[in-house]
């Protein structure tokens, strides 16, 4: 019997509501001198194939997300993280970044104290971003991410589309760029029951732009280009700030379950250059599952707003992934 060519020992997450498969250790070590580079080394060769592996049927799903954990840039950051999902490798991820800190407070690989505040630094594509881990009792009581900084970046853009008209779109850099506008301007709301047409929007949307100027990063070619498109719709606050209701399309049609990490970082952003959120106020946000993030501006500095969302991340499951040197299938499939 041909032995397995390889055993991927996982541990499942989900944030909110979306998974996150976390690889610890890689059989091989990805080149690159910092989480950017290992990314772009990462998109050939091994390292993809893994990703397929475990993104694909029938170890995974089309709407499956995970990460890798890498050596980090320099001894300021506790490791890396390279983040993927069905379609490659993303710049940043929010809802990852919780799960990352949530285990590696719970795995032990960072220290916490039972009661207080511990900050787990990671490197990604994008920057360098911090899961604030809150204890209680000695048990992940809360998890918030300090993202990179987040800007405005083009506001009411027209796109055509197919099948919903002419749509004006703002856009935002959150660690990736993601366009957003009211669902009702496409006709729709935010529920599962218009998923098929949210995602389509998606689609149309992010189609529509692909060629636009704006979405051309001005230092970096590796980190252009539009990463999801977010619907949104108003609701009623408990509080002084503001809630809304979300869901971001992103990569190839998958569906952030969340309320996206890195896409309420884009969203506050705006809402706080519109005006409509003061800084310091709480943007309640809530995911098509009425799962929810709390998310506020904690600084400002030259690069854009250091934007603090908070949730919560819990395990799902453990697993080692085998890839059988006969299996026909090999690296899996999607059926959509």
């Amino acid at each position: 019997m041909k032995a397995a060519l390889w055993e991927i020992e996982t541990f499942d997450y989900h944030t909110a509501g979306e998974p996150f498969r976390i690889v610890p250790a890689l059989p091989f070590l990805i080149e690159g001198a910092t989480a950017l580079e290992r990314r772009e080394n990462a998109m050939t060769g091994d390292a993809n194939k893994i990703r397929k592996l475990l993104v694909n049927e029938p170890r995974g799903h089309a709407d499956m997300y995970g990460g890798f954990v890498v050596p980090p840039n320099d001894p300021g950051a506790h490791f890396g993280a390279l983040f993927w999902h069905r379609e490659g490798f993303s710049t940043v991820c929010g809802h990852g970044t919780m799960a990352l800190g949530t285990w590696a407070v719970r795995s032990g690989l960072v220290r916490a104290p039972d009661d207080g505040e511990t900050d787990v630094v990671i490197d990604i594509p994008s920057g360098r971003v911090t899961a604030r881990v809150t204890m209680v009792d000695s048990k992940v009581r809360e998890v918030a991410f300090h993202n990179v900084p987040s800007y405005v970046v083009a506001k009411d853009i027209d796109v055509k589309t197919a099948d919903f008209g002419r749509l004006r779109v703002d856009l935002a850099w959150s660690g990736a760029l993601y366009a957003s506008l009211p669902a009702a301007a496409a006709g729709l709301e935010v529920t599962p029951s218009n998923l098929a047409k949210l995602v389509a929007a998606g689609h149309q949307v992010a189609a529509a732009l692909a060629d636009h100027p704006a979405t051309h990063h001005p230092a970096d070619t590796r980190l252009e280009g539009i990463f999801g498109t977010i619907f949104h719709e108003p609701m009623n606050s408990s509080g002084p700030g503001l809630a809304q209701r979300n869901v971001s399309v992103f990569a190839d049609g998958q569906v952030d379950r969340s309320p996206s990490g890195s896409g309420t970082a884009a969203r506050v952003a705006l809402l706080t250059e519109a005006g409509e959120l003061e800084e310091g106020e709480v943007l309640e946000h809530y995911s098509m599952i009425d799962s929810r993030f709390a998310a506020r501006v904690v600084a400002r500095t030259e690069a854009g707003l250091v934007v603090e969302v908070s949730g919560r991340a819990f395990p799902v499951g453990e697993g080692k992934f085998t890839l059988d040197a006969d299996d026909e299938l090999g690296l899996g499939f999607v059926l959509r």
